[in-house]
């Protein structure tokens, strides 16, 4: 039952994702959410981001910036890291994905989705058949409605721990 809930693979940073891996399986796109998976809740872009953004342009992935914010707050992130954006996605529907990779010109096999919140982030991919990478939030320090998800993810991530376990996975990379 949880199971439409569980990342493909857990990491404990965007950073610490090896792109390069990803690029020569042969993904192309790759979906970003921006607060908390990017960047802290509401920042701009640092110069992490604009690094990374960099990195992954010249490896030839193309992006998009995936965000049920409003769109001041992604087109200011837009406007530091270059990456195109849909803004009020309406994660976990399927849309905004799948507009997503219809902008970027890939498909569900060649695209990653990287995002920090299991029931709109991972949720949303899965649905679309898109491979989920599940991220630790940057900062703990979060809106009172997110607060009151992670309380549930909790069950969810424990359950994913023992499926983990059982099938002799690794939990979080």
């Amino acid at each position: 039952m949880l199971k439409c809930f569980y990342p493909d693979i857990y990491m404990r940073s965007t950073y610490e994702i090896d792109f390069q891996a990803y690029y020569d399986a042969g993904y192309r796109g790759i979906i970003f959410d921006i607060d908390n998976t990017l960047t802290t809740h509401g920042d701009p872009a640092d110069a992490r981001c604009v690094e990374l953004a960099e990195k992954l342009r010249n490896m030839g992935f193309s992006m998009m910036l995936l965000s049920n914010n409003k769109e001041p707050r992604v087109k200011m992130f837009h406007d530091a890291v270059g990456i195109p954006y849909i803004f009020k996605a309406g994660k976990p529907g399927k849309a905004g994905y799948q507009k997503a990779m219809e902008r970027m010109g890939t498909v569900r096999e060649n695209t990653l989705f990287v995002g920090d919140q299991l029931f709109t982030d991972v949720w949303g991919a899965k649905r679309c058949g898109i491979f989920s990478v599940l991220v630790q939030p940057i900062d703990k320090k979060e809106e009172i409605q997110i607060i009151l998800k992670r309380y549930l993810e909790k069950i969810v991530l424990a359950s994913y721990k023992r499926a983990c376990k059982k099938e002799g996975k690794v939990f979080l990379q």
